[in-house]
């Protein structure tokens, strides 16, 4: 199983409340998801599951990719690393799914599939964590495919 994590990219300065559901991506936000999304649209497979938190900013980052996605409550900025795993049936769901969410619990997610422990790990505004999980009879092989950075923040 393939499992791509998208954290949302630049929304601005946070506000507090229910209406940070609505804050919109900034110009910056939406450069970063037409960048990842070019690069997601190569690596991802066409049978991909897209799921996507409700927040508007994670929704337009998805929206970006240009592919059909679903909305899941349970992805919402309140979630935590196990609803997460558990809306993309991580390890066993097969095929691949990509998860647009939000920090901590992106970031503890790959800790979890990657060490056992949901540590407190940052992904980057608008980044992508490539993971892929194979069982075999020794038991869960799991596999860092990709980290990719917002193409302006890059290292060169």
């Amino acid at each position: 199983m393939d499992l791509f994590l998208w954290r949302h990219a630049d929304a601005g300065t946070p506000v507090a409340g229910p209406a940070d559901l609505q804050r919109p991506l900034s110009a910056k936000g939406r450069r970063q998801a037409r960048r990842m999304a070019a690069w997601l649209d190569r690596q991802l497979p066409a049978d991909a599951r897209v799921l996507v938190s409700p927040a508007l900013r994670t929704r337009e980052t998805a929206q970006a990719l240009g592919r059909p996605s679903r909305v899941v409550d349970a992805l919402g900025p309140a979630a935590s690393a196990d609803d997460l795993l558990g809306c993309a049936g991580w390890p066993d769901g097969g095929g691949a799914v990509l998860l647009v969410g939000h920090q901590p619990a992106l970031g503890q997610a790959a800790a979890l599939v990657l060490s056992g422990l949901p540590l407190a790990w940052t992904l980057k505004k608008g980044s992508v964590w490539w993971l892929r999980g194979e069982r075999s009879a020794a038991g869960l092989t799991v596999l860092l495919r990709a980290v990719r950075l917002p193409v302006e923040d890059q290292l060169q």
